[in-house]
């Protein structure tokens, strides 16, 4: 019923989600009934359900050709979903600096138009000529037509005489205002000035509908470029990360032993044979003491994905590669997996220990495996070994520190956060994890969590780039 419950929550929330990127990208943008529109339409039903499917076919059986042909597009939509909505959200603080910015620049432009002053002609003199009337502001002095009735309206000899004073410019060059046309009696209109005309607009698009195609454009090229630089960095493979850990226990003849530690590799559908053969590679090339594969090595069935993982019988290390099971290798059949990299020349250590040189390498199920009745037993592993040695533990969650610093682990290697993988997705994993990635410290015991090597879900890494990390263990003694 719970299960049920939260799938409906995730489906409404989905469907919220995906009529805001609508509305914003296609309702906001395109003419109704226009082809663009009937596309992102389409688009907005087609891409959720491609996103459902590559997320169910596998649990459900469907076959592998169509788990790989669904995981591309399904996943990569999840991440576009992601960064599209975040660049929207801070769209939304833009828009309506934009709507208010534009409105202001267009009254200033009306009211420069409306209020432009008569052109001065060229070469007339600013100030009037002796024994001419001072012409005063058109807005502080009553009509021409009031003040001086035509000739034949009895006009004084005055006031005729006072306006047929010659002037020092020709009549057409004094003015250029209504008050310059000739009258013909009291009652006449003055003719309207073409200048003070309302100018002819272009036929373009609306304020808001260019301010949400600017949005929009925005929005969609950010949040596509993220998610493609994201794609890119998990598809060329992790990189290699060194850091030296001290431990108190540690014998001077162990100083400087070299563990590669890998997690999280996620082979499946999308990441692939090419991928495991990546890593190899990279670890490789560190001439590493030992490797430690630190669970969710999988995402599917040996049937399906055996061969892709059959580069891992490449890996070279003085002493050998260990591994421990994920969570996600309980959801593509544990008990398989464990025998698989078993035949691969890996060495997996369920809650058991081994002795390696200067100090004990222990490893535990994880906790996914307890619905199994195959769960960590920290006893099995730890508790009868010999506490003056130092202590070395593989565990693919870092919940479970909290036991390592009990039975007096020194050092505890794990994965399972992918750091966060997509951020915000840090946050999120800060609320689940004690750590979330790199080394910490809980009392005696150190924690180093990895950020992992591959990508679970999409294919894409923002702000958590894949690593695979060369631990350094150093002796005090030393």
């Amino acid at each position: 019923m719970v299960f049920a419950l939260v799938g409906l929550v995730v489906l409404a929330l989905l469907g919220a989600v995906h009529r805001y990127l609508w509305r914003r990208f296609v309702g906001d943008t395109t003419a109704p009934g226009s082809p663009l529109r009937r596309a992102g339409t389409v688009a907005a039903f087609v891409l959720p359900l491609l996103s459902v499917g590559a997320m169910t076919s596998g649990r459900v059986g469907a076959p592998f050709w169509l788990q790989q042909v669904l995981a591309w597009p399904g996943f990569l939509w999840l991440a576009c979903l992601l960064y599209l909505t975040l660049a929207l959200l801070v769209g939304e603080v833009v828009r309506p600096v934009l709507l208010r910015v534009l409105a202001g620049r267009d009254r200033k432009a009306a009211t420069a138009e409306s209020g432009a002053p008569s052109a001065t002609p060229s070469g007339a003199s600013s100030a009037p000529p002796s024994g001419t009337l001072v012409e005063v502001p058109e807005e502080t002095r009553p009509r021409t037509e009031e003040l001086v009735p035509s000739r034949s309206a009895g006009t004084s000899d005055a006031a005729v005489r006072t306006a047929t004073e010659p002037q020092a410019e020709p009549e057409t060059e004094a003015t250029t205002g209504p008050e310059a046309e000739p009258s013909t009696g009291p009652d006449t209109e003055p003719a309207p000035n073409p200048a003070e005309a309302p100018p002819a607009l272009a036929p373009n698009p609306s304020r808001r509908l260019f301010v949400s195609r600017v949005v929009g454009g925005a929005a969609a090229a950010a949040g596509l470029a993220t998610v493609g630089y994201g794609t890119y960095g998990v598809l060329r493979g992790p990189s290699v990360r060194r850091i030296t850990v001290p431990l108190a226990r540690l014998p001077r003849a162990a100083h400087g032993f070299r563990i590669a530690v890998v997690s999280d590799i996620h082979i499946g559908p999308i990441l692939g044979r090419a991928h495991t053969r990546r890593i190899v590679d990279t670890i490789n090339r560190t001439s590493p003491d030992l490797v430690a594969v630190v669970g969710d090595l999988v995402d599917g069935s040996v049937a399906d994905l055996g061969s892709a993982a059959e580069p891992l019988a490449a890996l070279r290390a003085r002493h050998g590669s260990f591994f421990v099971t994920g969570n996600h290798e309980y959801f593509s059949g544990a008990e398989q997996w464990v025998d698989h990299v078993r035949e691969l020349g890996l060495h997996p250590l369920e809650n058991a220990r081994v002795e390696i040189e200067g100090f004990d390498l222990a490893g535990v199920n994880d906790v996914a495996g307890e619905t199994e009745g195959q769960g960590p037993d920290f006893v099995k592993a730890l508790g009868d070994r010999d506490r003056g040695r130092a202590a070395v533990l593989l565990a693919h969650q870092p919940v479970v520190i909290h036991d390592a610093v009990e039975h007096g682990v020194d050092l505890q290697l794990s994965g399972h956060t992918h750091g966060g993988q997509l951020w915000p997705g840090n946050l999120l994993a800060e609320l689940a994890n004690p750590t979330v990635a790199g080394l910490e410290r809980y009392g005696d015991t150190q924690l180093f969590v990895s950020r992992g090597a591959g990508a679970w879900g999409p294919p894409v890494r923002v702000g958590a780039p894949s690593d695979i990390t060369v631990v350094e263990l150093a002796s005090r003694q030393a």
